[in-house]
This record gives structure tokens, sequence and C-alpha cells, in this order.
């Protein structure tokens, strides 16, 4: 189990992600935040804000260890309760300017205590006015950097992404999906890792061809105002149903950077409905579960 290999990998795809998204702003360049955690560990927050693309850019990387595992980490495994731990990961959450840019979430992370580790992570794609070559591209991408793992993978953990990323007070899924998978440490540490690397790496080979397409769109006020609306939604699954802040909060994390994630600008209204037969309503038949490489082929 060679945890020191994967936190080289981890730092490195953030440097390298960090460049690939500052290639497309003129100006705009990520400040970097360094932190420690008084029970241990730290890591490096970086964040780009009001660039030409992206109005908010938040990518970290963490490396923390402590005494005991958190409630959220060990509730399905109770045999590792009250171990020491360490944590490490990145995380990444993009806010674009253009609400026709979907917002989009990836995360590669692992976990060890003791003998017993496991990997997760994967990625997802929040549109406002959704496109469906986006959406094939995105699942085609997925699709194919999962086949070399087994011919179920992409199934299994794009159905997990629909069911993880699902507001249940909402009834809806938070986006289109992608990849979502944990536990994984089958069948060994070397395999599993190669498949977080492919994540990882296949995030900007998912998401940089939608910039490119996306990113000069023209748009008004209206789809300002929807897409900052429609952002709400973001902050609701973030606070109440995402593990992954409520791991960081209980460990101790670094408040700033769990939040991280959040929107720049949003806005809640109550009651509001999209006119029927709008382009705003068109996305309501998104918000669900769909076989997109079978309807979008």
């Amino acid at each position: 189990m060679d945890i020191e290999a994967v936190r080289a990998y981890l730092m490195n795809l953030q440097d390298r992600i960090c460049a690939a998204l500052e290639a497309h702003e003129p100006n705009a360049r990520f400040a970097e935040d360094r932190w420690q955690r008084d029970e241990g560990g730290g890591g490096r927050t970086r964040v780009l804000k009001r660039g030409a693309v992206f109005e908010q850019a938040g990518i970290g990387f963490s490396d923390v260890h402590g005494h005991s595992l958190p409630a959220s980490a060990s509730a399905h495994r109770p045999e590792i309760a009250g171990r020491s731990f360490r944590a490490l990961g990145v995380s990444l959450v993009l806010h674009p300017n253009n609400p026709y840019l979907p917002t989009t979430h990836m995360n590669v992370r692992v976990f060890s205590a003791g003998d017993v580790f496991w990997f997760g992570g994967g990625f997802d794609l929040t549109p406002f006015y959704p496109i469906d070559e986006d959406i094939a591209h995105w699942h085609r991408t997925a699709h194919e950097l999962s086949a070399p793992f087994g011919a179920d993978v992409y199934a299994r953990y794009k159905r997990w992404c629909d069911e993880y990323f699902y507001l249940k007070h909402r009834g809806e899924t938070r986006g289109v999906g992608g990849l979502f998978f944990d536990d994984l440490s089958m069948p060994d540490f070397t395999a599993a890792f190669a498949y977080q690397r492919a994540v990882g790496d296949g995030f900007l080979d998912a998401y940089l061809p939608i910039v490119e397409r996306r990113k000069n769109t023209p748009f008004g006020s209206r789809e300002r105002e929807f897409q900052r609306y429609r952002r709400g939604r973001y902050v609701e699954f973030n606070l109440v149903w995402d593990r992954g802040t409520l791991f960081g909060l209980q460990s101790g994390g670094r408040t700033e950077s769990i939040l991280m994630s959040l929107p720049p600008e949003v806005r809640f209204e109550y009651g509001y409905a999209p006119e029927p037969g709008s382009v705003e309503a068109k996305l309501n038949d998104y918000l669900r579960p769909r076989d997109w490489l079978a309807e979008l082929s």
C-alpha cells in the first residue's frame, strides 16, 4: 500500500488542472492558501476568482490524519470505528460565468485506517441550460475511461452517481450525473489506484471540450438570474446531503476550504417555477436518471 505514491499523484493532478484552467483565462490566476490542521496534516487550497470564464474555481489538495475516524467515515464500517486514519484527496468545483457552461465537480481520494484502505471519487456535471452534445460527450468520456476496468464499471458508477447526487427533498438529481465510486479496494491497491488515476486524468478530457464550445455563448440577465437561482440547489445538496462536507467538518478540517465549493453568487426565491414551455422549464426533464449514452448516441 503505497500512500506516498497517491500523494504525489494528487499533488501533480492539482497542478495540472490549475494550469489547464488558467490557460482559458487571459488574466485571472489561482491564489494558493497553505494550511495546517491542529490534529495532523494540512493541505493547499487554490481559488481563482472573477475570471473571464470562471466566476470562481476552487481546487484543493488535502492530506490529513488523526487519532479517530469521524462518524461519517466509519458509519458503514463499525469494525474500524475509533482507529487512527489518514485521508488524502483532491476536490474541485468550477462555477463558470456563462450560464450555458455547466458547473462541475470532481473529487478523488483515499482513506487508510491501519491495514484497511479504500479509494473513492468521481465527477458530475450540473448544467442550467442543458445541451445534448455536451452531455453525450461527458458520458462517453466517463464510459471510455471506465471500460478497461470492466464492462459493467461505467454502468455501476453512473447509477451510483445518480443515486448519490440526488436531492431527496426536491425529488431531482443535482445535474446529469457522471461517475461516483466509494469503498474501492478490490482487487488490490494497485488496481484501485489505477482507476482513481483514470478518473482524475479523465476529468479534463470530459470538461475542457465543453468549455471551448460554451464559454463565449451570448447570454443576458434572464439566463444569469436563472443560473443564480439554480445554484441554490448546489448549496442545498452540499450542506444537507454531501458526505464529504460532513466528513470535513466532523474531522476538524479547514472550514474555508471545505466550503469553497459554494457558488460566489446565488439567490433563493420562494415558490419559483419556470414558465411552462420555456427554455428554463426544459431543465426539469434532465434532472432524473437517464441512459444518456443510449438516448443521445
